[in-house]
């Protein structure tokens, strides 16, 4: 795989419900090309889905901050360049980060990058077993963003090796 440019931070965010009329974020874990790792847990007054309850907030541990704190954080971390946002499935990262920053005001490139796309464009099945890459899972917790955002990275850097 080839990418148009390296421009490019990984993302994920952990949120209460897929329904983004619903729902709100309660972590963003980011990653840039070189490694260089960013996460937040955000406070957050909107119901959890009962997959949420499960499976998110007990990996979550603080401390927590403000959407308001959180929208300075992040330009912070991911400086001037607009770089594009690539996340697994973008869909509902990118709205949620529009959702939290405005869709003017967020620091990235207005073009979200849906890795899943990448990988079916490639000719691999967007529902992979990290196995079949050697990419050992087991020093990630899935659904940590930040986790999920540093697995990307490597899942990526692999497969622009090849």
């Amino acid at each position: 795989m080839k990418p148009f440019s390296d421009n490019i931070i990984f993302y994920n965010t952990e949120f209460t419900s897929p329904n983004p009329y619903e729902g709100e974020i309660l972590s963003i874990g980011l990653v840039k090309l070189n490694g260089e790792k960013f996460y937040l847990e955000l406070e957050c007054d909107a119901e959890p889905s009962e997959w949420v309850k499960e499976n998110i907030i007990p990996t979550l541990k603080g401390p927590k901050v403000s959407r308001e704190e959180a929208g300075k954080q992040i330009p912070e971390f991911v400086g001037s360049g607009k770089p594009y946002m690539v996340a697994f499935v973008n869909s509902f990262d990118a709205i949620y980060t529009y959702k939290l920053m405005g869709i003017d005001g967020h620091p990235f490139n207005w073009i979200p990058i849906d890795f899943a796309s990448m990988l079916f464009a490639e000719g691999i099945d967007p529902n992979f077993s990290y196995k079949e890459l050697g990419i050992d899972t087991s020093k990630y917790h899935m659904h940590n963003a930040l986790d999920d955002a540093k697995v990307l990275r490597e899942v990526y850097l692999k497969l622009t090796e090849l």
